[in-house]
């Protein structure tokens, strides 16, 4: 802690609360930043495409670089989780790897619909999807107890959104040739950004304020 004239500074507490705003910024960041690159990149089709075939082509790199970026704030947002009172310490790395699941995906190019026999490169960027969004999903699921601890309710849309982000991307990968595949694939996707932003929004309210006069 750091004192000045009249005021004494929790810095603990102010890094884990900035930490956690990083889980806020990054779904809106991964959403907007991945629509202006669809709404910009000629043949592509919203209703028909997955923001992943972004990663094919010579401005691939920018969907890559959204990954990545993405990717990072939600590893810091996890370690702010960790740093959070009575959180979950396995939600908390379940989150982390959800964010380094979409920076391992960055490197691993989806293969293009229709191409036939899938890729090393398109199985891992599966695998690695796959991986993130179940994590992502346990951690919901298994940060209801933190939820309950603070009211019913946030424990049942916690549950509720780990439930959806499963059947939404497990559904919509099994389908993801077809506009309803793709539809339940940006479910599960919006999902989970709305699961980690709120859970940031209630870990930050959580953290003693680092003003101690002001706790």
């Amino acid at each position: 802690m750091s004192t000045t004239s009249d005021t004494v500074l929790d810095r603990g507490a102010a890094v884990t609360r900035s930490m956690l705003g990083w889980g806020v910024v990054a779904g809106p960041f991964y959403l907007i930043f991945g629509l202006i690159l669809a709404v910009t990149r000629p043949g592509f089709d919203l209703s028909r495409d997955a923001l992943s075939i972004l990663l094919l082509g010579d401005s691939g790199w920018l969907q890559a670089l959204n990954l990545v970026l993405s990717g990072l704030m939600t590893i810091v947002a996890a370690i702010g989780l960790r740093r959070t009172p009575a959180w979950s310490r396995v939600a908390a790395v379940l989150v982390g790897i959800f964010g380094a699941a979409l920076i391992a995906s960055a490197f691993a190019a989806p293969d293009r619909p229709g191409g036939g026999t899938a890729s090393v490169s398109g199985l891992l960027h599966l695998a690695f999807g796959a991986i993130g969004f179940l994590c992502l999903a346990a951690a919901a699921i298994i940060a209801a107890r933190w939820f309950r601890s603070r009211g019913a309710r946030g424990a049942s849309l916690s549950i509720a959104a780990g439930i959806v982000i499963v059947v939404a991307f497990v559904a919509g990968g099994a389908l993801s040739q077809t506009s309803w595949g793709v539809g339940l694939l940006w479910i599960a996707v919006i999902a989970g950004w709305v699961w980690l932003a709120l859970s940031c929004v209630a870990a930050y309210r959580a953290v003693p304020h680092p003003l101690l006069s002001r706790r």
